[in-house]
């Protein structure tokens, strides 16, 4: 009897923490949804950016602004800062090690004469780069999970600040991309300085995406007249891009997050539900067993007194 109440107390325990999971799972799921809500919802700026780029585009190869630049090593040397995209908690399957290990494979092929520093998003990459012994110029682990284009403000201008000031050569940043629930891609891409080709491709993918969106842009191509500071501009320009980059790849992140948490729960969910089947299965054989011990036992005792 020891031995099926001991089954009967982990049966008891499982069930709770399938409560806990279940729990997870709704809370990972309504999260999920907001945040390719926010996703699909930034692609209203791109309908309206997608004008104004398509002129710039025009002359692009004349853009001399700073961050479209591409730097030269410096005495052979070239310090690059990378911004660092995982999550405060676990339980997320394997969204933080996919992302970890992209950034580990970059530091252990990267050019021996490459200084890689580190802006840490969400506790666990800032964790595995202290442990690697990184520099970490900021941290920030208190990014809310319905993320705003105000909460990125910091992140960004610290990045673009960084690289004005000439600190660092390049610019960074390692997130996953969601492709589906059941798929994510960890990512690396470069934001500064900003290439010309990427630029191009850019605005080609938001021409892709307004039409997508049924929105129809054939008449719509207004040539912009430039008047002032022509560097000025492309430079305003240049940092609203970049900001929305970031914007766009955390909220990528935090759907990637999301998901993989969903499933996770998913899967620890029905775990739980097959184990408490196999606990109450050898409960009841417990159970069966002593009961025919015990008739066993009364049915020996009976024949000795016959």
């Amino acid at each position: 009897m020891a031995n099926s109440k001991a089954i009967k107390n982990r049966i008891k325990s499982v069930k709770s923490t399938k409560k806990i999971t279940k729990a997870m799972e709704l809370v990972a799921a309504s999260k999920m949804k907001r945040a390719i809500s926010s996703t699909l919802a930034s692609r209203l700026y791109a309908e309206y950016s997608w004008e104004v780029l398509t002129s710039i585009a025009k002359n692009v190869e004349e853009i001399t602004h700073p961050l479209f630049i591409e730097r030269e090593k410096k005495d052979a040397k070239q310090n690059v800062l990378l911004i660092l995209i995982t999550s405060n908690r676990g339980l997320c399957g394997a969204y933080n090690s996919q992302i970890i290990k992209k950034v580990l494979t970059l530091l252990k092929t990267g050019d021996k004469d490459t200084n890689i520093d580190i802006i840490a998003i969400g506790k666990k990459g800032d964790m595995m780069m202290r442990r690697l012994g990184k520099k970490i110029i900021a941290s920030f682990v208190e990014i809310p999970d319905n993320i705003s284009l105000v909460d990125i403000i910091p992140i960004s201008k610290l990045a673009i600040d960084e690289y004005s000031s000439g600190a660092y050569d390049k610019v960074l940043m390692a997130y996953t991309d969601f492709v589906s629930i059941l798929s994510q891609k960890p990512n690396i891409k470069q934001i500064i300085p900003i290439s010309k080709s990427g630029l191009k491709d850019l605005i080609t993918n938001l021409a892709n995406i307004t039409h997508e969106q049924g929105v129809e842009t054939a008449g719509k191509k207004i040539n912009y007249l430039l008047e002032g500071e022509k560097d000025i501009l492309i430079g305003s320009l240049a940092e609203k891009l970049t900001r929305m980059q970031i914007y766009q790849m955390f909220l990528e992140s935090n759907a990637s997050e999301q998901s993989n948490r969903m499933i996770a729960m998913k899967n620890a969910n029905e775990a739980a539900g097959e184990m408490v089947d196999d606990l109450t299965l050898m409960f009841n054989k417990a159970r069966q067993a002593g009961i025919t011990r015990e008739i066993s036992e009364i049915s020996a005792g009976m024949v000795s007194l016959n």
